[in-house]
């Protein structure tokens, strides 16, 4: 006769073993999905509608979740000659909520549970049905080698909306790439706002994430994880977010389109950890932390981003410090980034991390003049070096936008020279803030006398105008050259840091006619050009100046100038009417502008 502890006793002995069993079966859930996953390739010739198949992506967690979708068709000659598409419906509960997101482009997509393609445009904007078009798998794993122009991943591969409404097509009926969502990690909207412009031009998709601590499995990647390339990290990071379609050993294929179609490129590999997806009518898109540094991304092609597993590509420091002059004690707080090295990008990133690490800096104050001091280092040249004064405006632009601005204009002049990849080391900069707005206006200036002899020593007083101050009055001196002859009209320029450089260098300043024939040439022109925190005065001969690259010559005889000017290289050379003889300057703390000129007689 069973008792009831016979009964419990058989029970648990029945039920261990299926509770092992179906413990055994959650715990490696993920991997059976992952074992799923065929490797076996569909040809897009065996491809036709009606075809049921299935997807895989992440919208929360680290869980790859399956989706279903039938073939709607196949686009011939789509993307280009002999680049086709093929037309999906997307089918399940999740998608037919969320739409396409932002951030699945790359999902690898199986029919007849072979690998066919990767998840990689969308069709229309407040459609009703989830439509996306996928990329065939042979052109995933094997991207053309050409790089296509910046531009073709941002536009539209159908009708622009002007043609649309011109032919009476319903506009958003395009397809269009899946937009690849740019991670701003450290970033306010109000950051981002002041660079709208140019983000959109490039065609990203910015959206705010965070970080997450780097984890040992994070170069592990299967079909359906997410990963992408790293442009800023640090104490602030950007970084992009797609789909893994497929890995091949230490090769990595994803997105199914192009990033920003760079083609063949050396950026950091970071694996993404999506937190959330975000359902919108408008654009669904994914929420996702940046994790570790898991390798390389090597080709932004038209049909998939590739990239290999191992060591990340070294990137470029840059170290700003905040400076609080005037506080007792003085305060500072320093930042850390590291960018990549990138001619498109870089400056626009450089210009984006300063601008924000001084701006949400707590220690930075609106209606403060900012010096900004530092350096470029730059790997077998000299450095850069980095001095300008911003006072505040009456705009509403943030106080530290020149800021970016001018270390934008730097790198680009630095990373589109025609000479050399500009292989930057290392970037220091030091913003000092100082209470209140310190700029200058020259208002009016006199000498002390209207002739002089050649050799002889003037004195030049200036009026200046400070903001919302009482005039003063500063003065500095000119010599007039031994070898001038009597008889000659001199011109003195008193004027600011701007209008002196041009001066002095003609439309070369601009970046016509002559110019530098490399890279330490055109470090050299940067590190001479004037500083605008302080009053110039010039005093100009009247003989020529030949400027040639980078060198200025002046008083030069005609005779010389008929024999160079004459060489087989129109535009290299340029001729300007007068020649700078001296200069001298005053520091005043605070921007100067305005132009003041007076003629002197030689007696």
């Amino acid at each position: 006769m069973l008792t009831a502890r016979s009964y419990l006793s058989l029970y648990r002995n029945f039920a261990t073993p299926r509770l092992l069993a179906l413990t055994f079966a959650l715990f490696l859930a993920p991997q059976a999905m992952r074992a799923q996953q065929s490797t076996e390739i569909l040809p897009l010739s065996q491809v036709r509608a009606g075809m049921q198949g299935y997807a895989y992506t992440i919208f929360a967690g680290d869980q790859v979740e399956k989706f279903d979708l039938e073939v709607i068709g196949v686009l011939d000659n789509f993307l280009g000659p002999k680049q086709s598409i093929i037309l999906v419906q997307l089918k399940g509960p999740k998608v037919e909520h969320t739409g396409v997101v932002a951030g699945m482009s790359g999902s690898p997509v199986y029919l007849d549970g072979k690998l066919a393609g990767a998840l990689s445009l969308k069709l229309g904007v407040f459609t009703k049905e989830p439509i996306a078009g996928v990329t065939p798998i042979q052109d995933v794993l094997d991207p053309p080698s050409q790089a296509a122009p910046a531009q073709a991943s941002t536009q539209q591969l159908g009708l622009p909306s002007e043609a649309s409404t011109r032919t009476t097509l319903p506009s958003g009926s395009a397809l269009e790439p899946i937009e690849t969502p740019l991670v701003f990690s450290g970033f306010q909207p109000a950051t981002l706002q002041q660079f709208a412009g140019q983000l959109q031009g490039y065609g990203f998709i910015a959206a705010q994430g965070g970080t997450a601590a780097p984890r040992p499995d994070d170069g592990h990647l299967a079909a359906g994880d997410m990963a992408g390339m790293v442009l800023v990290q640090g104490d602030a990071s950007v970084n992009s977010a797609c789909t893994v379609t497929a890995v091949q050993g230490d090769r990595v294929f994803l997105c199914g389109h192009p990033f920003l179609s760079l083609g063949d490129i050396q950026i950091p590999m970071a694996r993404s950890r999506v937190v959330t997806t975000l359902s919108s009518d408008l654009a669904s898109t994914k929420i996702v932390n940046v994790g570790g540094s898991i390798g390389t991304i090597t080709g932004d092609h038209l049909t998939a981003v590739t990239g290999k597993l191992g060591a990340p590509p070294a990137m470029i420091p840059l170290d700003l410090t905040l400076l609080v002059s005037g506080a007792e004690p003085a305060k500072q707080k320093s930042l850390h980034f590291e960018l990549i090295n990138h001619p498109k990008l870089t400056p626009l990133l450089v210009a984006l991390t300063t601008f924000n690490g001084l701006t949400q800096n707590s220690l930075y104050g609106e209606g403060t003049t900012l010096h900004l001091t530092g350096e470029i280092r730059l790997q077998g040249h000299a450095p850069v070096q980095i001095e300008n004064t911003f006072a505040p405006g009456d705009s509403l632009s943030p106080d530290g936008l020149p800021i970016a601005l001018t270390m934008q204009n730097v790198f680009t002049r630095l990373f589109v020279n025609t000479f050399e990849p500009a292989k930057v080391d290392r970037i220091i900069l030091k913003v000092e803030s100082v209470p209140g707005r310190k700029s200058f206006t020259i208002e009016s200036a006199w000498l002390e006398k209207g002739e002089a002899a050649p050799g002889e020593t003037l004195r030049v007083r200036v009026l200046l105008r400070p903001y919302r101050g009482p005039a003063r009055i500063e003065e500095t001196t000119v010599r007039v050259p031994e070898q001038v002859a009597r008889g000659t009209t001199l011109r003195i320029l008193v004027s600011d840091a701007d209008l002196l450089n041009r001066a002095s260098r003609g439309f070369a300043f601009g970046g016509a006619g002559s110019g530098p024939t490399g890279l330490d040439q055109l470090i050299a022109l940067l590190n001479r050009e004037r500083r605008n925190d302080r009053l110039y005065v010039g005093l100009f001969v009247p003989s020529p100046t030949l400027l040639w690259d980078d060198k200025e010559l002046p008083n030069i005889p005609l005779s010389q100038i008929n024999i160079v000017d004459g060489r087989p290289a129109p535009g290299s050379v340029q001729i300007l009417r007068e020649s700078l003889a001296n200069e001298s300057s005053i520091p005043l703390g605070g921007p100067v502008s305005g132009v003041i000129s007076l003629n002197l007689q030689v007696r």
